[in-house]
């Protein structure tokens, strides 16, 4: 029995390289990176200084000042990206049923920069300066929560943490809710504001994070002989999918269909990825198999790849083994070369790349690639973007824990 289509009506983004989808899509194509010596905090004692933060981020365009003196940035970055899908999805709340739309989010560390300024204050201040707002403010699920009150979405409503696999994971959820019949419409994707004292010196200090202060831009080398490490950014995106039969009933214009979802775990490592990538592997094909698609029919891979000497060879491995010949065929990029490493929103923004090359047919590069790796061997598109024919992509995110999600998503017909 066929399955109603999933579709996509709805993007938005922020991330370091652009505040909007046009933004971002265009920094993407160019080649331009977001990467920047670190401005959130003093930096000078710490290994690493560089990070992918936002530039010139306003959300007073968006939300209240009041409002936002209740948020954390993590909620802040979910809502204002949000917005920018829902008014290109031409949702309106007015003619919807707002108990058959909901919210599936993903995010690695939630509220951080909160946890640390009220730890600050209880260790300096004490107990009673810690603020009230920092429960409210801090737990991972409230991004989620502003959301549906924000717009009244009254359908399911959960956050997914899964590491870097977290707004992957959420969109593949979200669209189960769908299949399932818990929801006609999800608003979906993953948010995430990390880039602190605390984060940076974690990653840095087990030894994860690209020390290549001195070159900002050309540190997130993802696929290249002299990689080091991911850089660290922040930022969200969203998307809004909705039943197909419910996007053409309200005259939307769809985007792509979202038409496959894997998922499974390495139980190998706390950290690295399962040799050869097999964890990797199983969810690509398991995503291949939900989308019913064959293994030539996949034109193109927006890889994890995040710079890391084991994540790379790994996932090449994997992609190899899966695809055999098919393998040669294949474009491979990392938009992690232009915005870094967005943890728990890396599988949202990287979505949004995907939608955006099926629309316009084009692939976005690897930057920095200069030196390849003996170990890694697929055509990475280094350097500049490439028209080409897209009609199915995988976009792959894995995370510490061994958690490997994938979606496919493919051209509208």
């Amino acid at each position: 029995m066929n399955r109603e289509k999933i579709v996509i009506t709805g993007l938005g983004v922020l991330a370091p390289n652009g505040n909007n989808v046009n933004e971002y899509w265009s920094s993407l194509v160019k080649g331009k990176s977001g990467i920047s010596p670190i401005t959130y905090f003093d930096s000078s004692n710490h290994r690493v200084k560089i990070a992918g933060e936002l530039r010139g981020f306003n959300p007073e365009n968006v939300l209240d000042p009041k409002e936002l003196r209740k948020l954390d940035p993590f909620s802040t970055y979910a809502l204002v990206a949000t917005n920018e899908a829902v008014l290109m999805s031409g949702l309106d709340s007015e003619k919807l049923d707002l108990d058959r739309i909901g919210v599936t989010i993903g995010t690695g560390v939630g509220g951080i920069q909160t946890l640390e300024e009220q730890h600050s204050n209880i260790e300096n201040k004490g107990a009673r300066r810690v603020s009230p707002q920092f429960v409210p403010k801090m737990i991972s699920n409230i991004a989620g929560g502003h959301l549906s009150i924000k717009w009244g979405f009254r359908g399911p409503n959960q956050t997914v943490t899964s590491a870097c696999a977290s707004a992957t994971d959420a969109i593949g959820m979200a669209m189960r809710l769908i299949m399932s019949g818990d929801a006609d419409v999800m608003i979906t994707g993953g948010t995430e504001a990390s880039i602190t004292p605390l984060t940076i010196a974690g990653f840095a200090n087990m030894k994860a994070l690209s020390q290549n202060n001195d070159n900002p831009e050309e540190a997130s080398r993802p696929f290249e002989l002299s990689r080091d490490g991911f850089v660290l950014g922040e930022g969200s995106g969203m998307i809004v999918i909705e039943k197909e039969s419910h996007a053409l009933n309200r005259g939307a214009n769809i985007l792509a269909e979202l038409a496959g979802y894997g998922a499974t775990d390495d139980a190998f490592h706390i950290t690295q990825p399962s040799i050869g990538g097999i964890g990797a592997l199983k969810a690509m094909e398991r995503a291949i198999l939900d989308a019913k698609l064959n293994l030539d029919e996949i034109d193109y891979i927006n890889a994890h790849g995040t710079s890391t000497p084991f994540n790379d060879k790994n996932e090449s491995a994997a992609i190899k083994t899966l695809f055999k010949e098919h393998s040669n065929n294949l474009k491979v990029s990392s938009t992690k070369s232009m915005t870094g490493h967005l943890l728990g929103a890396a599988g949202g923004i990287e979505a949004v790349a995907a939608v955006k090359t099926i629309m316009e047919q084009v692939i976005p590069p690897t930057i920095n690639y200069k030196d390849p790796d003996p170990d890694c061997t697929l055509d990475y598109v280094p350097n500049i973007s490439q028209e080409h024919n897209v009609n199915a992509i995988l976009s792959n995110t894995f995370g510490f824990g061994g958690h490997n999600a994938v979606i496919c998503i493919r051209k509208y017909a």
